[in-house]
């Protein structure tokens, strides 16, 4: 079958593959980024160019003074602190609209958890790791929806879990621009099984919003599902959790399939439980027996296809599993 999905807006450090303006004057490169080129739209993004830092130029590093975090460059023997902040507030502007976003991890402007605070700009010692300063406020704008690093993307678990939220975000955005309850409502239907493996007390919160008893404006109710929605999505499901969404959608098929063909999709969902198997190989099978069946209900169950399957990447790094 073939599946459309929609096209997500992401931001992205210009360093990851789209410019030479790393502080040494090189390009980086990123898996996900190159994976995801073609399939989504992005907005590249260099606070430490806008600030009129230069490449190459000197390192900078976040120092704690009087009790504040300023941005020092060492070299120079300067503060830019105003200069980055103040790009970094420009570029809110492009952050709007975006439904996720991949910044340049340890970077005292782009790191969103593990940028490095030192004591103070005479004392080089390692002290906490925070926000870098835009990466503080594409948290405080973005937190809610797809937002990691590359290097905790290298992770096969939070890879997959920040795909899902691109996506479901990028949906829920394009029925936002014209808020009707028709619309809320499909999209709720839709996205069942998918945000019952994340969260089922949650889920039926959303259910109460959608069902709107109190006849609010469709604008106010998409309000009150979007809040809802970020704290369903807030963590990866739990795969013991996800197990109980597939054998759940496994009773809408249950009683056409033979006694055979039960044994052989019930060990496929144990397999994945015992993580031997990814999840696509228990979806793909639930999608077959669907269109045996012409369940149309599950076929349009976005856990099914939750993003493009060219996305798929079964490589893990095994790091970044803690999610912050």
């Amino acid at each position: 079958m073939k599946h459309s999905f929609p096209r997500p807006r992401l931001l992205v450090s210009r360093c990851l593959g789209f410019a030479a303006c790393r502080y040494d004057g090189a390009q980086l490169s990123s898996k996900v980024v190159e994976t995801l080129k073609g399939h989504v739209d992005f907005v590249d993004v260099c606070p430490e160019m806008e600030a009129g830092l230069g490449v190459p130029r000197s390192p900078i590093r976040l120092c704690l003074k009087n009790q504040e975090v300023e941005v020092w460059q060492p070299a120079e023997s300067r503060t830019v602190t105003a200069a980055l902040s103040g790009a970094a507030e420009r570029q809110l502007k492009n952050i709007a609209d975006c439904d996720g976003a991949i910044l340049k991890s340890r970077s005292p402007s782009c790191g969103l958890f593990d940028a490095k605070v030192y004591a103070g700009v005479e004392q080089p010692q390692f002290l906490r790791w925070e926000s870098g300063v835009f990466g503080k406020l594409v948290l405080a704008n973005l937190g809610q929806k797809a937002v990691d690093d590359e290097q905790r993307l290298t992770n096969i678990i939070l890879r997959e879990h920040f795909l899902i939220k691109l996506y479901v975000w990028t949906r829920f955005r394009e029925i936002s621009a014209k808020p009707k309850m028709g619309d809320l409502v499909n999209f709720h239907a839709s996205h069942k099984l998918l945000f019952l493996a994340y969260n089922q007390s949650r889920f039926r919160a959303c259910g109460r919003i959608t069902a709107n008893h109190k006849q609010l404006p469709a604008v106010e109710v998409f309000q009150l599902y979007e809040t809802e929605m970020g704290k369903i999505l807030a963590k990866p499901f739990r795969r013991q959790a996800m197990v109980n969404t597939l054998y759940h959608a496994y009773g809408w098929i249950a009683k056409e399939v033979s006694s055979q063909e039960k044994h052989y999709i019930i060990n496929t969902f144990e397999e994945y439980r015992d993580e031997r198997i990814p999840l696509q190989a228990a979806t793909r099978l639930i999608e077959a027996q669907a269109i045996r069946f012409q369940r149309e209900y599950l076929l349009g169950q976005t856990l099914l296809h939750p993003f493009p399957l060219e996305l798929s990447d079964l490589s893990d790094s095994g790091k970044g599993r803690k999610v912050k």
